[in-house]
């Protein structure tokens, strides 16, 4: 597997993640700030929630790290948590937007 078809799989695991207050996933949402997959298939992944008090703060970043070590072939997954830049509506994808009304 390339580093690009495995960057697609760790994509497609994240848009089967949901902020519970939110029916938009998280990678549409616009959480997630970056993915880099290093040699030997761990894939790291810098992301944001929508607010540093989230309800699910502590349960959104521990269910991202079970769906990437899911994917066959990754090796480890580092997922680290940031508020720089902190999160606004601007960092939605088109989707997102126009299924939360914001288009």
């Amino acid at each position: 597997m390339t580093e690009q078809e495995l960057k697609d799989k760790v994509i497609e695991a994240l848009k089967t993640i949901y902020d519970p207050e939110i029916p938009v996933d998280v990678y549409e949402l616009g959480l997630i700030y970056d993915i880099k997959i290093f040699p030997v298939n761990n894939v790291y992944l810098l992301m944001t929630l929508t607010s540093p008090s989230c309800p699910s703060a502590e349960s959104i970043p521990v269910e991202i790290e079970q769906k990437i070590k899911s994917i066959e072939g990754v090796s480890d997954v580092s997922v680290e948590l940031t508020f720089d830049p902190p999160y606004s509506t601007e960092m939605m994808s088109e989707v997102a937007k126009l299924e939360l009304g914001f288009m």
